[in-house]
């Protein structure tokens, strides 16, 4: 645990990990200098993430209206800087546009603004996102998923690398930074999929259309985070 105080709560619901193996050279361009792309057996990967945000309050204060719940939805992949692992998002759409804007300007992180909805059905999330920010390009994601039973995702196995990960990077006026969360291991699940459309990661160099993604599923998990700050000296 980070010895500075937390700053913000979340709990993040009904997500699904949905993850295709790419080329390294594919997604190299869209790092940024000072990171470097993390691969697994030689192979990197692309993951798009969909799942409800709630309870997002920061430290002692009470919910904000508009923020404190929304749906979200994120494409990333693995790197390494200063010594950590961790996650490097491409984009972060929301529902809520007051939260898009606070997490760009807070935390700079590309957040995007969205047409967003989801909904459970005889244990399906039934879950559709377009893109509505002229800042990225369009992306949209219809599909529906639900957890088929428990994954473990023992230390080495591709399963904990691509999920145990307490720290993400980001660039603030060409300064990398960190940010710490802290949560427990993932309560993974294996997942079933139907993905009707995802354009998510065409932006970046890869096409997952066709291709039957590495799924899992966790229905909870609490998540403190920590506000970002440089990543030299940023090891805790």
């Amino acid at each position: 645990m980070p010895e500075r105080p937390w700053i913000m709560r979340q709990t993040w619901r009904d997500l699904a990990f949905l993850h295709w193996p790419c080329t390294a050279a594919s997604l190299a361009p869209h790092i940024p200098r000072g990171l470097e792309l993390d691969t697994f057996d030689g192979r990197a990967w692309i993951g798009v993430v969909p799942f409800r945000m709630t309870g997002i309050r920061l430290r002692g204060l009470p919910p904000v209206p508009g923020t404190h719940a929304f749906p979200e939805l994120n494409v990333r992949t693995y790197v390494t800087g200063g010594g950590r692992a961790g996650v490097w998002f491409f984009s972060l759409d929301a529902a809520s546009t007051l939260a898009v804007e606070v997490a760009r300007a807070w935390f700079r992180l590309p957040y995007f603004r969205a047409s967003m909805r989801t909904a459970e059905c005889d244990g399906w999330i039934d879950y559709a996102s377009e893109r509505r920010d002229s800042r990225g390009a369009a992306a949209t994601l219809s599909a529906r998923y639900r957890g088929v039973g428990p994954a473990p995702a023992p230390r080495g196995s591709l399963e904990h690398w691509l999920t145990e990960r307490y720290c993400l990077f980001a660039e603030r006026r060409g300064t990398l930074q960190v940010g710490d969360i802290q949560h427990s291991p993932w309560p993974l699940e294996r997942a079933e999929v139907e993905l009707e459309r995802c354009s998510m990661t065409d932006a970046y160099g890869v096409s997952v259309a066709g291709r039957a993604p590495l799924a899992h599923f966790a229905k909870r998990l609490d998540v403190l985070v920590w506000a970002p700050r440089p990543l030299t000296g940023a090891c805790v």
